[in-house]
């Protein structure tokens, strides 16, 4: 195992509400002269906790473990052959669960990651991450980021201390990804299981398997082969995307939307009862292609039209495209959770009627 020294660096400190504690403050896992090479790529690791970083009591437990329990630099060491492919630093921004993931939190994580590809010693960006809220992490840094370098955001479905720990692979695998020139231009990746795809589409399709990370419709960008990145297709970033911009000076906090689901009979009133906790948009996850019932159509048109609530639809089947109706804005191909952030991050930008419909109506049919 190598000895790497911890350097404190400079970065805006996290809170969580209570009753989740704080994570540290952020630290640098520096490169050791001994290990730099360079003619390697500099790749920075933001590691924020989750699977790839639990521990259980038992090598044959997979569930019920504490995700979050190892730091940057013991998954670092755990990987010497990332010193093969690249000169790895690391960057604690946080040590959670991903369900204890906040916008607030992914506000300040994309304006750090910014800051470093921004300096034109750092060839790619590494974020690893619990896999239950990931593609929502992804999917946020991959319409918040302004960069051509590569940036990867990666987990794992079993926990450090599980046999055939999958951590370790996904950690290398990566990294190699991060640092391969052909992984430039084509926005935020999702990297597991020997899979990249576009963090834009990708979603966690299975609560257990190491296999569960997905875009059945639009596929996958690429494979690795003996650790090796094998892409399918040209750099292409996906149709529509959006770019949000939320450096410091232009969002301090999101607003509020929350997620309302579809189901027969559903309640009118829990509409209501969310706009008046304080959500400026709504996502509705309708049935079929969206689908919501007339007396919960009725209640959306009052309070989009009382409160200037913003309501996008969605689907809760796993994929499809959702359009427009009489009511707010159809989300097209994004999943109830992607179509939040897009929300927070348009109603944060200031969107009015005409740029919100050319938003989610960007990939409908000519």
């Amino acid at each position: 195992m190598m000895s790497i020294k911890l350097l404190l660096s400079v970065g805006a400190s996290l809170a969580l509400a209570s009753p989740v504690p704080a994570p540290p403050s952020p630290v640098l896992i520096g490169r050791e002269t001994g290990h730099f090479n360079a003619s390697r790529p500099n790749i920075t690791i933001f590691a924020t906790g989750g699977t790839i970083a639990g521990s259980a009591g038992s090598s044959d437990q997979t569930t019920g473990y504490e995700a979050g329990a190892l730091g940057v630099e013991v998954l670092i060491d755990a990987v010497p052959q990332l010193w093969n492919v690249s000169n790895p630093s690391g960057i604690q921004f946080a040590n959670v669960g991903s369900s204890e993931i906040t916008p607030e939190i992914l506000l300040n994580l994309t304006q750090m990651v910014q800051r470093e590809l921004d300096k034109p010693e750092c060839q790619g960006v590494v974020v690893t991450h619990g896999t239950d809220t990931l593609e929502e992490t992804a999917f946020f840094l991959d319409i918040t980021l302004r960069t051509d370098k590569p940036v990867v955001v990666v987990g794992a479905m079993r926990p450090a201390t599980a046999i055939s720990a999958d951590g370790p692979i996904n950690l290398l695998e990566a990294v190699t990804v991060a640092a391969a020139p052909a992984a430039a231009r084509r926005g935020v990746m999702v990297v597991l299981n020997d899979r990249i795809a576009s963090a834009y589409y990708t979603t966690k399709t299975q609560a257990n398997a190491p296999d569960t990370f997905k875009s059945y419709e639009q596929g996958f960008l690429g494979y690795l082969l003996d650790i090796k990145p094998v892409f399918y297709f040209q750099p292409a970033l996906p149709v529509g995307r959006p770019y949000f911009n939320v450096t410091a000076a232009a969002a301090e906090a999101l607003p509020q939307v929350d997620i309302l689901y579809g189901y027969q009979g559903l309640d009118p009133k829990m509409a209501e009862a969310a706009v008046a906790n304080g959500a400026k948009g709504l996502v509705c996850t309708g049935m079929g292609a969206g689908s919501w019932t007339r007396p919960g159509q009725k209640a959306l048109a009052q309070l989009a039209k009382e409160n200037g609530t913003a309501v996008v639809f969605s689907r809760r089947t796993m994929d499809g495209f959702v359009e427009s109706g009489s009511v707010g804005y159809g989300g097209g191909f994004l999943n109830p959770q992607k179509a939040r952030y897009t929300l927070m991050l348009a109603l944060n930008a200031g969107y009015d009627d005409e740029k919100m419909h050319a938003l989610f109506e960007s990939q409908s049919p000519s």
